[in-house]
């Protein structure tokens, strides 16, 4: 990632961390599996929102937590202790973005999936914030 951030235009190149552009694409590929879970649970399976986002959402962030640990802060830290920290940080994620976001849009007639496109925007920031200063805080990766 650092050598494409190093070719990046209008001087994004000196604001734009590395990690950041490897949590994008990371998450957004497990943000992806996140809504395939979701609408097999919510629209196949008929599963109420809550239990198919909350399945589809723990699934993505077990695998979240695996790329970004090995592949992009390249982490060899004390896994207890940042599988702990992540634990802390996905259940305020969960809380407050996705039940509360997420579960808020719906009851006002929002559709499941933008709901959860829009709170996933929201988790994003958060959850670049919380790995990179508090769950990996001590990685050796860019």
């Amino acid at each position: 990632m650092v050598a494409v951030v190093a070719r990046l235009p209008f001087g994004l190149s000196r604001v734009v961390a590395p990690s950041l552009l490897g949590f994008a694409v990371i998450n957004g590929f497990t943000f992806s599996v996140d809504l395939v879970l979701l609408t097999l649970a919510h629209r196949v399976l008929h599963w109420p929102y809550p239990a198919a986002v909350t399945v589809s959402y723990l699934a993505a962030f077990a695998l979240s937590f695996v790329l970004n640990r090995a592949f992009n802060f390249r982490s060899h830290g004390a896994l207890g202790a940042q599988t702990t920290r992540y634990a802390v940080a996905v259940g305020v994620n969960y809380l407050v973005f996705v039940l509360g976001v997420g579960s808020g849009l719906t009851s006002i007639g929002v559709g499941f999936a933008v709901a959860r496109v829009v709170s996933g925007l929201a988790e994003g920031v958060y959850m670049y914030c919380v790995m990179r200063w508090v769950v990996f805080r001590n990685a050796d990766g860019p």
